[in-house]
């Protein structure tokens, strides 16, 4: 073997190791975010909050697409649809292309809702990268994206139709 073909393996091994490495975080990445949602206030129902995210984005939606759009069980997104109409969070209203149908819309409430959680979120994350320069902070946040965006790739109807931060994020 050459120097340049040990190299290569060196690196290949190395790779592998990373990725390893990698896929032992993320069930631990997985368990943090789970356990965060469990410290909300229990007036709060995060997973009904959830379907405000692509209904602001996309605009109104039925709820039948809504359920396909963030791959869960219809009888499920329906119980959080109804947690949300009645906080006046979101609201029916008539489908134009069929009356027989509804679409779910946003209310003002909903948007004010949205954002709250968006500022509890960002708010967490200033404390929890504090300590970290400004370098790293956008070095990880575009390797995340990244991630994500590969990760979404790879996975058959999922798009960024549920991504909550929207367009503003451009790809490197």
């Amino acid at each position: 073997m050459t120097r340049t073909d040990d190299a290569a393996v060196a690196d290949q091994v190395a790779r592998r190791d990373e990725v390893r490495t990698l896929s032992d975080q993320l069930p631990r990445f997985m368990r943090l975010v789970h356990a965060l949602k469990n410290q909300v206030a229990s007036d709060r129902d995060r997973a009904a909050l959830v379907l405000l995210h692509p209904l602001t984005r996309l605009g109104p939606l039925r709820q039948g697409a809504l359920a396909e759009l963030v791959h869960a069980d219809p009888s499920t997104v329906s119980r959080h649809v109804a947690v949300l109409v009645e906080r006046g969070l979101v609201r029916r209203v008539a489908d134009e292309s069929d009356g027989r149908a509804s679409r779910l819309v946003v209310t003002d409430d909903g948007r004010a809702a949205l954002e709250a959680l968006r500022r509890e979120r960002e708010s967490h994350l200033e404390r929890v990268t504090a300590g970290w320069s400004a370098a790293d902070l956008a070095s990880f946040t575009t390797l995340f994206g990244r991630l994500l965006d590969d990760m979404s790739a790879t996975l058959p109807g999922v798009g960024d139709a549920c991504d909550p931060t929207d367009a503003t994020r451009e790809t490197p």
